[in-house]
């Protein structure tokens, strides 16, 4: 009885569900062709598959039987006699090395005996290493990659090749790190030739006086500190003082709107920008610049960051330099820019220290000068037998506190034809650049300045100089007398006509006719906090009525009596309407 009403509540269960699920018999008949059909195609890819097989099966089973293949052996043997006989018995001697020691990015090694100074030799890892310093027991070598993997003990072979890097046309407006190896994206650099690093300068003969002006767009420099194409000019100051600034903008001066692609013979200065442990933030900053600016295309970059090895930041100058001097050699006029020197001695100590060698004045090695004098040596002016070609080198130097007298700044002032001193307290004071006159110097002279630069400049570090020693009484509050006032007065707009905005060089005949105006005193009774803007109108003014006289004080930079007196006559007008503006206002 159980049983049986058990299973009449399973049947009346199954009913109920049978009455609530209604199926959709058209829906399903539908889905059930789709799968047949499915099936179908299935089946026939498979017996045309089926059928490929089997022709191609009938086709080989076709062919004729390749006949046996019976070996020969004395012909075999023959033939084996025949090649070994060609060959030349010969007896190669590579020079082993031992790993003996290794650092962060240097090695020392045992053996080597008959390897030379620059040579590169190959580690287990595939890293390359220069030899820097031979010893009678072993040699030093400096690291161009990575460290991990060598251990004490691994063969290092050499090459007997020395360290060369690309040189050519090809590399301006490209971006490469000391090896030459481009760091763009812009694919692999097309080169016309590979060249040492280290070379040995143009002798005396092989050289001519300094006396075509490089000219930085900057008034204060060419004014007062001109530099010369050929010359060698030291940029020294603290840190954050606008020394980078200066070099950039003497870049962006020599563009001639002309382009990388232009024939070389017609473009002007070509450019090569060395960062040496700078900042990557910092060098991108100043690429982006020079490609605003259009200053790229005849500039090439060469990046060391300060996360490579201390070796790349060694090489990087000897690299830019390698590659500036391909240029001169071509005839071409070259300006390089060195930023900064004092973080080369830096990685230059690095090594040496590494290297267990004996440390000297604040802990350098005793050849400091020597690298930074071969360097710098090779800047000059070629005779016309060579191609008449110059390379300019502007090195940047840190100080501390503007300490002149500290080791790496009294080297290179000693092996440089001068320098520009930047001052903090001018920097501070808002006077851009900061140049300070009194310390600042051009060995070169009026021989690497235009003869209306010349004209117009003469007085001016004098006046410049006076005023800063009267400035510092009127700062203290002693009293001085009208003359006195009036010299102070002039001196204030002597050192505001001489700032300059950032990354905006002027051109000579521009410089010319501002300086004119201030040395002859047009602009006396414009006061300082309007003198800005009467800069800028006055040269609107010269650029609008007289561009054909601007050009031609381009072209010769000369300073006749008649351009002269146009120059004051324009300089009238300017302040007839500036006073003609207060009045109405």
């Amino acid at each position: 009885m159980l049983c049986a009403l058990l299973w009449r509540r399973r049947l009346e269960g199954v009913r109920l569900m049978s009455e609530r699920v209604k199926p959709d018999i058209a829906a399903l008949l539908y889905m059930l062709h789709e799968q047949t059909q499915q099936m179908e195609s299935n089946l026939s890819i498979r017996e045309a598959e089926v059928t490929l097989v089997q022709r191609i099966s009938d086709r080989v089973a076709s062919l004729p039987a390749l006949p046996p293949v019976t070996p020969d052996p004395e012909a075999l043997v023959a033939a084996l006699r025949h090649e070994v006989r060609q060959l030349k018995h010969e007896v190669r001697f590579r020079d082993v090395g031992t790993v003996q020691y290794v650092g962060t990015g240097v090695a020392t090694l045992s053996g080597l005996p008959r390897v030379r100074t620059d040579e590169l030799v190959t580690f287990p890892t595939g890293v390359q290493g220069m030899i820097l310093n031979l010893e009678s027991s072993h040699v030093d070598v400096i690291l161009l990659g990575p460290e991990e993997g060598i251990q004490g003990g691994d063969l290092a072979t050499a090459t007997g090749e020395r360290l060369r890097v690309p040189v050519g046309q090809r590399l301006l407006g490209r971006v490469v790190n000391p090896l030459g190896v481009p760091l763009d994206g812009e694919g692999p650099i097309e080169a016309a030739d590979y060249l040492y690093l280290e070379r040995d300068a143009p002798g005396i003969v092989e050289r001519t006086p300094v006396s075509k002006p490089l000219h930085t767009g900057l008034k204060v420099v060419d004014a007062l500190v001109p530099i010369g194409c050929g010359q060698r000019e030291l940029i020294v100051g603290d840190r954050q003082t606008g020394k980078t600034t200066l070099a950039v903008d003497t870049i962006i001066n020599q563009q001639d709107g002309l382009g990388s692609e232009t024939p070389a013979i017609e473009r002007g200065v070509d450019c090569i920008y060395v960062a040496i442990g700078q900042k990557k933030s910092t060098t991108l900053a100043v690429i982006e610049t020079l490609r605003q600016t259009g200053a790229l295309d005849y500039t090439t970059v060469v990046m060391s960051s300060p996360d490579d090895p201390p070796a790349l930041r060694y090489l990087a100058p000897y690299a830019g330099c390698t590659m500036a001097e391909f240029l001169m050699y071509q005839g071409r006029d070259v300006l390089i820019v060195y930023d900064d020197l004092s973080k080369h001695a830096d990685a230059y100590r690095e090594l040496s220290l590494l290297l267990r060698r004996p440390p000297g004045r604040e802990a350098y090695p005793g050849d400091i000068f020597y690298l930074h004098s071969r360097l710098l040596e090779r800047s000059s002016k070629l005779c016309d037998e060579l191609g008449g070609g110059s390379l300019t080198a502007l090195p940047i130097v840190e100080t501390q506190r503007g300490n002149l007298s500290a080791y790496i700044p009294t080297n290179l002032i000693s092996i440089t034809d001068g320098q520009i001193v930047l001052d903090a307290d001018l920097f501070n004071r808002g006077v851009k650049p900061a140049v300070n006159p009194g310390q600042s110097v051009s060995r070169v002279g009026g021989a690497a300045q235009t003869p209306a630069m010349r004209a117009v400049s003469g007085r001016l570090r004098l006046d410049l100089s006076q005023f800063e020693d009267v400035a510092r009484f009127a700062r203290i509050g002693a009293e001085v007398d009208e003359a006195t006032q009036r010299q102070i007065q002039r001196g204030l707009r002597l050192q505001a006509a001489l700032t300059q905005p950032a990354n905006r060089p002027l051109p000579l005949a521009l410089q010319i006719a501002l300086l004119l105006a201030v040395t002859e005193g047009h602009l006396d009774d414009v006061p300082l906090e309007e003198l800005r803007k009467f800069e800028q109108d006055l040269l609107e003014r010269v650029k609008k009525e007289h561009p054909a006289l601007v050009g031609q004080l381009e072209r010769t930079g000369d300073l006749t009596a008649e351009m002269h007196q146009l120059f004051l006559e324009t300089v009238q007008h300017q302040r007839d309407a500036w006073h003609q503006g207060r009045v109405e206002t």
